[in-house]
């Protein structure tokens, strides 16, 4: 029953900003890491930014400096922060979590995709 809901994706000019959202769709799970993902036609799905349980970061090359991943655990969703945007960010953005239930039973799930694309 639990989903990854992801949102925040669009239509923007170079040097624009986005910030997408996932959100887990129920309370009795917890996101305890994730990361962001994205996917441009013809090329393999890559790793953009991960964050721990313990809110350690990491980015790929591309978007160091750039992009920032971070946690409300309040609102149980992690976020993914755009900014400097390029065409080559142009991609499909997914989502990936751990989340962990109530009986802490942990379990990764995929959020459905945003697509984000970058004029020049």
């Amino acid at each position: 029953q639990v989903q990854l809901v992801e949102s925040g994706g669009g239509l923007v000019q170079a040097g624009e900003s986005l910030r997408l959202s996932c959100a887990a769709s129920r309370s009795f799970f917890r996101i305890v890491a994730g990361g962001w993902y994205r996917q441009a036609p013809g090329k393999q799905r890559e790793l953009v930014a991960a964050i721990t349980g313990g809110d350690s970061t990491n980015y790929s090359d591309s978007v160091k400096g750039r992009f920032t991943i971070s946690r409300d655990n309040a609102k149980n969703t992690i976020y993914l922060q755009m900014n400097s945007l390029k065409p080559e960010d142009t991609a499909v953005y997914y989502c990936n979590a751990d989340l962990r239930n109530g009986f802490l039973n942990t379990y990764n799930y995929w959020g459905q995709g945003t697509q984000v694309t970058v004029s020049s």
